[in-house]
């Protein structure tokens, strides 16, 4: 697309991996009249909407199962992808890392482009106090951001800081129906990941030589040349910087991240006209 090869950074795949993984080791405990803990479990969670997670915690009423393995659980679902342009960058930037295939080229890409990921994180219980004893282990994290660190784009090296916004929290009490109907209390949480999207990453020759040619004249159509200088880098055999053009390695064979010098070769040309 747009005369680029195909190219796939996982983006949005890791930043659903990075929501899942902050609420996927929540555990609460239950206790007797004597406050001895009777069960300390930990609340299972997956990746779904709600509206079908309460069809499957209310379907099947007469499988027996312990209320610990169906409630409480958490999920979540990436609800939408918005561009903020109040942390637009400037699109002529360029990231540039070297390229450890070839000495002779650089990988670069666009500046990233900041998105917004909007996801929803369900609490679903059938007492109160077992949903206000996960809410109570994730609201207090949230002032109302955490930032943790993401490995993004790992071929050019982009590892950032994306904070986390809780933006609201509600509860419904999904209770209907007769005595016998199954009660639920969803807690829903809204949260908004501060991400980016990166542009393809592309191969670009690097300039090793410059060329600089003065001229003088009278007209605007014709000029003399009167110098030329060439300026390319200089780097002995034992890896140290030169300005010496006798011992200097071939320029081909430096890398970007040498330490290399540099060697100016300076040429009269009083006899040369050229038009420009």
């Amino acid at each position: 697309m747009f005369g680029h090869d195909t190219f796939y950074f996982s983006t949005t795949r890791k930043m659903v991996v990075y929501f899942g993984t902050l609420f996927n080791n929540i555990h609460i405990s239950r206790t007797d009249d004597s406050n001895n803990v009777t069960h300390l479990f930990r609340v299972p969670m997956q990746y779904g909407p709600k509206d079908k997670e309460i069809a499957r915690v209310l379907a099947d009423p007469e499988i027996q199962r312990e209320a610990a393995i169906t409630l409480p659980r958490l999920s979540f679902e990436l609800d939408s992808i918005m561009y903020d342009p109040n942390r637009k960058l400037s699109s002529l930037n360029r990231i540039v890392r070297k390229n450890d295939n070839d000495a002779n080229k650089l990988k670069r890409m666009y500046n990233k482009i900041p998105y917004n990921f909007n996801f929803s994180l369900y609490c679903y219980a059938k007492h109160v106090e077992d949903g206000t004893k996960i809410i109570e282990q994730i609201i207090p994290f949230f002032t109302p951001e955490f930032t943790s660190t993401v490995n993004l784009v790992p071929e050019m090296d982009i590892t950032l800081d994306l904070p986390v916004v809780l933006t609201q929290v509600s509860l419904q009490d999904s209770y209907e129906g007769g005595f016998d109907e199954r009660r639920m209390i969803v807690w829903t949480l809204n949260f908004m990941i501060k991400g980016f999207m990166f542009a393809p990453i592309v191969d670009k020759p690097i300039i090793k030589i410059s060329n600089t040619q003065f001229f003088i004249g009278n007209t605007v159509t014709t000029n003399t040349q009167v110098m030329s200088v060439s300026v390319k880098p200089g780097l002995d055999a034992n890896g140290n910087a030169t300005t010496n053009s006798s011992i200097t390695i071939p320029y081909a064979n430096i890398e970007i991240d040498d330490t290399y010098g540099f060697i100016e070769t300076w040429s009269d040309s009083t006899d040369a006209n050229t038009s420009t």
